[in-house]
């Protein structure tokens, strides 16, 4: 791509860093920057930096903040004995969008995975065990994802949380609205069935 100059081709590169965004798209993305009005890229630059220079992680549920507590924490409307534990911030957002659920989150940053040497201590468990003692909780329910590390996850949360008494629960998986049955893989099959409930 020596057919571009360097600035532009620096952005490229920048671009196609991004997760999800190869060349192709990076160079689409630089040369709609390009067309834009200058305003209109100064701003995006601005909001680049702005992220980078204020936004911190919230210092009791590890959430994206602008402040040392965010708004979730420090809401006296959010149900304060119920503790809903997800990987990411993006995963606490995914269910904030739901709307299903009114209590307090605790983000891991993580998942366990041994095979890429992530342990224990690299994730936040140790904070959510000193939250657990600090806050009147009385359940955590254990929203991490259905892959390998996130069943792995939740199964050594759950055997480290039954000592303390807490009612731990599992957010439910299985056969998505408008599903086929004949599509759907054995282990959400396996799932949706020994999840069933009355009717």
């Amino acid at each position: 791509m020596h057919y571009y100059p360097k600035p532009i081709l620096d952005l490229i590169d920048c671009i196609a860093k991004l997760p999800g965004i190869g060349v192709k798209t990076g160079e689409r993305l630089a040369l709609h920057i390009l067309k834009s009005p200058k305003a209109e890229a100064e701003k995006l630059a601005r909001s680049i930096a702005m992220v980078k220079e204020h936004i911190r992680f919230c210092s009791k549920c590890f959430g994206l903040s602008d402040k040392p507590v965010c708004d979730i924490c420090e809401n006296p409307a959010r149900m304060p004995h119920v503790l809903c534990v997800v990987e990411q911030p993006a995963d606490m957002v995914a269910i904030e969008k739901s709307g299903a659920f009114r209590g307090r989150y605790h983000i891991l940053q993580g998942v366990l995975s041994p095979m890429d040497g992530v342990g224990p201590d690299k994730i936040r468990i140790r904070e959510l065990l000193d939250r657990l003692h600090e806050e009147k909780t009385e359940e955590v329910i254990l929203a991490t994802g259905t892959s390998l590390e996130g069943e792995t996850t939740a199964s050594f949360l759950s055997d480290r949380l039954k000592e303390s008494g807490v009612r731990i629960t599992r957010i439910a998986s299985g056969v998505p609205i408008g599903g086929d049955l004949k599509y759907i893989d054995q282990v959400t099959l396996k799932r949706a069935m020994e999840g069933r409930y009355a009717l």
